[in-house]
Order: structure tokens, then C-alpha cells, then sequence
């Protein structure tokens, strides 16, 4: 979800907030644990809530073309967003992207402060993929991150789409888009 058709909420909230560190994300550190936990850890030493990061997400916006992006898909497939991000936090860029199905994961939230969170399964955006294909439904698959690449993978087509250089160079096996036109050609094309 974020990075393909929203912003990057961390890096918003580090926008916001003025804490640079914040601004890692996925693209930068493949390791989602050791993410997560300097994200958390960086939440206590400001004091940042729950609702402080809620407040900023309210204020972002699909990128542009994201939501004309989706619906041109639901016109001749289904879409499931597999995501990193928590619950807590997509509402209100779902609300905008008309409502898309999304699995994603939980934080455990203590008196308004994030204290942990909550994977629904290691590696559950590959896993989702797995259980899919294991239906016998064709899964086309999209991604821009180092956490993507496993899904890529086990999904019958992966494309990056707006990956970093890093990203692109490291997982050349998989063509790359950098527009909403050039990738929804490339889905209608491996349909």
C-alpha cells in the first residue's frame, strides 16, 4: 500500500515530527523486526501516541492517480492490498481508495501508546500469495520494497513498481514500472 498508492506514512510522521530517523522504511531496511523496533523505541523516547500518528495520517492523500489506478483494475480483476502497515493506521487512506480489501497487521496499543505490535504471520504478504495460488487463483503481484520481493516471488507475475535503484538492481528478474499506465499495462498484459 504505502509507496504504490499512498504515501509513506513513517516518513510522513518524521515529516511532521522533525524525527529524521523516522524516515527509514523498507526501501532502506530489510529486516522488518529491526525496523519496527527502532520505530517503537524512537515513539517512546519522543513520547509520540497513537493518536499523535493518527492525526498526521488524517492528513495524507492517495498519490495522485492511485485511486483511478484501482479502479481500472476492479474493472477486470480483484485486488487484495497485502500491506506491512496496522490496521490503526489505514482507515482513513482506505476511506479515500474507496474501500479495498486489506490484510495487514496489529499494534498493541497500552493507554494510547504503541508499545508492540502484531504480525498476522511471518512473512504474510508471501504467505497470502501461497494461500491464493493454493485456490488455484492466478496472482499477479506488485511492490516496491525489500519486504515485497518474497511475495514477488510466489506469486505467479511480480512487477516493482517505483522501486529505488537498490530495490530494481537487486531484483532484476522482475520487470519494473514507474507510472500507473505503464503497470496497469503490464497486469492487463500478464492477465
Amino acid at each position: 500500500m504505502e509507496g504504490v498508492l499512498t504515501p509513506e506514512i513513517w516518513i510522513a510522521v518524521a515529516e511532521k515530527t522533525g524525527i529524521a530517523e523516522l524516515r527509514l522504511t523498507t526501501r532502506d531496511v530489510p529486516d522488518y523486526d529491526v525496523l519496527m523496533r527502532g520505530r517503537l523505541k524512537l515513539l517512546a523516547q519522543h513520547g509520540l501516541k497513537l493518536a499523535d500518528i493518527q492525526a498526521v495520517i488524517g492528513s495524507l492523500r492517495p498519490l495522485d492517480g492511485a485511486p483511478e489506478f484501482l479502479n481500472a483494475l476492479r474493472r477486470f480483476t480483484q485486488v487484495i492490498i497485502l500491506s506491512d502497515t496496522f490496521e490503526q493506521f489505514a482507515q482513513p487512506l482506505l476511506r479515500q481508495l474507496d474501500w479495498p480489501t486489506l490484510l495487514c497487521h496489529r499494534l498493541v496499543v497500552e493507554d494510547g501508546r504503541i508499545v508492540d505490535y502484531q504480525l498476522r504471520v511471518r512473512e504474510q504478504k508471501q504467505q497470502a500469495v501461497v494461500a491464493l495460488r493454493s485456490l488455484n487463483y492466478r496472482v499477479i503481484a506488485a511492490g516496491d520494497s525489500y519486504n515485497d520481493t518474497a511475495m514477488l516471488k510466489a506469486a505467479d507475475v511480480g512487477f516493482l513498481f517505483r522501486a529505488p535503484a537498490n530495490v530494481r538492481a537487486e531484483f532484476s528478474q522482475f520487470r519494473a514500472a514507474d507510472d500507473y499506465d505503464e503497470l496497469l499495462a503490464l497486469i492487463q498484459a500478464a492477465a
